[in-house]
């Protein structure tokens, strides 16, 4: 998928703000619908009674009819796939949507002819367009030869990626001063009044100095997933559960949570990294050659004998084994075991533990060289 921003001018604008507030109205009816049902009442409204409900309610409202009907179809498939993802258990249930927040409308079957050219002086702000479009794959470096070229990548929040080769590489986000500036505009947010004029200009000011964090990061993502996937036959990650770990800490009245400034710091920077996307756009780019490893002791264990050693990880960057005397990167150690894939899990993360070559994995830390023997 393919996303641009334009810059419209004040008329195509507020059509597309039309479109938007029209898709949240057909939105916030069906939830609403959907509140009031009950299981005594039968099956709730599916997509296609609720299409023939929509059909009625532009007859009976002109302004709802001066709207696209696609755009309002488009609104009701968007609610039956949610609601299909809630009763799946991946997602939430759907919920109320806000003017001004998240806005949005989906249009299909777009004609050629319908297709414009816009200048990007007209306006100071900014909106969205996405492009749903399948990407040829990208084919490795090795495939169909036989070479077999391996790469494990670690993801972090000191260096956003590490490979095993020793590559370390790292997400742009805002500069000093844009943080600064961010921080100055979000205080002046908070003292501002609400519906005034000026908590809406402080917004928009915030979200272009978030939406060019954004963009950096998006395009990172995709300059990285495109090199790997062309470099590398197969691409080997953690297979990590990003929604869980990034969930709030809060807790609740009955058990409120702990840490939940660090919890909320850490949240932001595994986000601001792009862990899920980076491996998202992999998949799309390099589909069947990356495989997800199970991360435990990926991060403890050495990548030279085997030893796993919870103390072996010096600081946040450093990996000293005190078994074999291994200092290295640990981003990069951790990487390296990751590269290992299956064998490394079937084999280090058992019972009694051992690398590759089935060597032990749990045990006490040894001298480097063996001890001189006794005389005598």
């Amino acid at each position: 998928m393919s996303r641009y921003r334009l810059y419209p001018p004040v008329e195509q604008a507020a059509a597309m703000e039309g479109h938007c507030g029209h898709a949240r109205y057909v939105w916030n009816l069906a939830v609403e619908q959907q509140s009031w049902w009950n299981p005594r009442c039968g099956p709730a409204p599916s997509y296609h009674e609720q299409s023939r409900q929509l059909t009625e309610a532009r007859r009976e409202n002109p302004w709802l009819a001066a709207g696209s009907q696609t755009v309002q179809q488009q609104a009701l498939r968007d609610f039956a796939t949610a609601m299909a993802s809630f009763f799946r258990g991946s997602h939430r249930r759907p919920s109320w949507r806000k003017r001004g927040r998240s806005a949005g409308f989906r249009i299909v079957a777009v004609k050629p002819t319908d297709v414009r050219v816009l200048n990007l002086r007209w306006s100071a702000g900014h909106r969205q367009v996405a492009f749903a479009a399948v990407p040829d794959p990208i084919p490795g470096t090795g495939t169909g030869t036989g070479t077999g070229t391996i790469v494990g990548v670690d993801r972090g929040v000191a260096v956003s990626a590490a490979l095993s080769t020793g590559a370390l590489l790292h997400c742009p986000g805002l500069r000093p001063g844009e943080q600064a500036r961010l921080l100055r505009l979000q205080r002046r947010l908070a003292r501002a009044k609400r519906g005034s004029n000026r908590r809406t200009r402080l917004k928009a000011q915030i979200g272009r100095v978030k939406a060019r964090e954004v963009d950096r990061r998006k395009d990172w993502v995709e300059k990285t997933s495109t090199s790997l996937a062309r470099r590398y036959d197969l691409i080997r990650v953690e297979d990590l559960r990003i929604g869980h770990m990034t969930r709030s800490a809060r807790g609740t009245l009955a058990e409120p949570g702990r840490n939940m400034r660090q919890k909320a710091g850490l949240n932001r920077s595994i986000l601001s990294h792009g862990w899920g996307l980076l491996v998202a756009r992999l998949e799309q780019k390099a589909p069947g050659r990356v495989e997800k490893i199970n991360p435990a002791w990926t991060s403890q264990t050495c990548n030279t004998c085997g030893t796993r050693d919870r103390q072996a990880r010096e600081s946040q960057a450093v990996f000293g084994c005190r078994a074999c005397g291994q200092q290295a990167n640990a981003d990069v150690n951790a990487a390296r075991n990751i590269a290992l894939g299956h064998q490394w899990a079937t084999t280090w993360v058992t019972a009694r533990g051992g690398d590759a070559n089935r060597r032990p994995a749990n045990r006490e830390p040894q001298h480097c060289t063996p001890p001189l023997p006794v005389d005598g």
